[in-house]
């Protein structure tokens, strides 16, 4: 696992943790300040994973540590990617007890939430492992988490889809209504673009995926096609452009992911590994 995961720069992405612990804190931690008042007693807690799983997010829970105090030392037992069983530690946190109190509910939110989408991710991953076929996620992110929620499905095996609309053309059903048909489409989008980015097309028929090879899609995204049609589509598309990368989509379960992969596409997207994913749980314990 890991395989594609790579953290955005911590110039990105600390504005946003930044926010997150503000949410929280507010005006100030009640329990904590009437707990430690004028207290500067170092603590040292404990990670423990509650549920098997795969790890994601660790450097972000120590990310958030920091930033409420710069000296306190996170020390990652397991790494991001890694499979946990119930009851193991995965990581210990050393510092002013403040720090750590105050920044455990971000942190563990965080970690949780990141941990759950790679551990569905990766059995989705792991259907598909000896087949050509690889598992992509989607934009259906939660607002504000999409940096982190597409990291965590990289942890557990899959790759990312585009981030935003800025990073390729991708023509959907009502792009194509919008414009009068999928020619139309490209035609005027190409005149558009700039020279690098890509363009796709989601086509329901085999009458679209001939019209989206004759005005040279980079993509053709199949989309909730029944798995015969999605055969005769894919060598369809062999058949006339070789260059041309074909994509599933719509509806990919458990149970379907593999007979999908099956007909011969080389992408599957599917936004069920962060729509339906479980937290995976975890807790922290000080340790006196």
């Amino acid at each position: 696992m890991n395989k594609f995961g790579v953290l955005p720069p911590w110039l990105v992405l600390d504005p946003l943790l930044h926010d997150w612990l503000l949410e929280d804190i507010g005006r100030g931690d009640r329990t904590t300040n009437g707990l430690l008042v004028e207290d500067v007693s170092l603590g040292k807690a404990t990670w423990i994973a509650k549920a098997p799983g795969i790890i994601a997010g660790l450097p972000i829970a120590a990310r958030v540590f920091q930033h409420l105090n710069e000296k306190v030392k996170f020390v990652a037992i397991t790494s991001d990617g890694t499979w946990c069983e119930s009851g193991k530690i995965v990581a210990e946190v050393h510092g002013l007890l403040d720090a750590l109190l105050m920044g455990e509910r971000v942190a563990l939110n965080l970690a949780m939430r990141l941990s759950g989408i790679a551990t569905l991710t990766n059995k989705y991953v792991e259907q598909i492992a000896d087949l050509p076929a690889q598992l992509v996620d989607t934009r259906k992110t939660t607002p504000g988490l999409r940096l982190l929620e597409k990291y965590a499905t990289a942890v557990g095996g899959a790759i990312n889809h585009r981030m935003g609309l800025d990073d390729a053309v991708m023509i959907k059903d009502n792009h194509i209504a919008a414009a009068g048909g999928i020619g139309l489409a490209i035609t005027r989008i190409r005149s558009q673009i700039p020279y690098p980015l890509t363009i796709e097309v989601e086509t329901e028929t085999l009458k679209q995926v001939q019209e989206a090879l004759e005005y040279k899609a980079d993509i053709i995204m199949l989309d909730n096609m029944a798995l015969d049609i999605m055969r005769q589509a894919v060598q369809l598309i062999r058949q006339q452009d070789s260059r041309v990368k074909i994509e599933a989509s719509g509806n990919i379960t458990l149970e379907t992911i593999r007979a999908v992969a099956e007909t011969g596409v080389e992408y599957i997207s599917s936004s069920a590994p962060i729509t339906q994913s479980k937290w995976l749980d975890l807790s922290m314990r000080i340790l006196l």
